[in-house]
């Protein structure tokens, strides 16, 4: 299992928003991370909007990536989370992933 960490910025005024929309994803949604091999996902976000994103996953973040891309669900949920960040592209198009240089198992 490959252990994928990424960033992203949410928008300073969508934070509430953004945070009361992950307290209910979507079940489809949730139902289609599940089926790519997307394991014990995590967001987590500071007050100036930086958000940290974690998962588990047998397959690269770009596999992973593509994988979910083919659902259209998840073409659906991106469009609905695009306000909440500053970029021209999908929210999932625009992970800076980060290096692993520590786990502790």
């Amino acid at each position: 299992m490959k252990r994928v960490g990424f960033t992203l910025k949410v928008r300073a005024d969508k934070l509430d928003e953004y945070k009361k929309h992950h307290q209910q994803v979507w079940p489809e949604m949730l139902d289609a991370l599940r089926e790519t091999g997307w394991h014990n996902y995590s967001l987590f976000l500071r007050n100036d909007g930086v958000l940290f994103g974690y998962f588990e996953t047998p397959h690269s973040l770009e596999q992973a990536q593509s994988l979910m891309a083919e659902k259209e669900i998840n073409t659906k949920w991106q469009e609905f989370m695009a306000p909440f960040f500053d970029a021209n592209a999908r929210p999932d198009e625009m992970f800076l992933e980060l290096e692993e240089v520590f786990h502790l198992a």
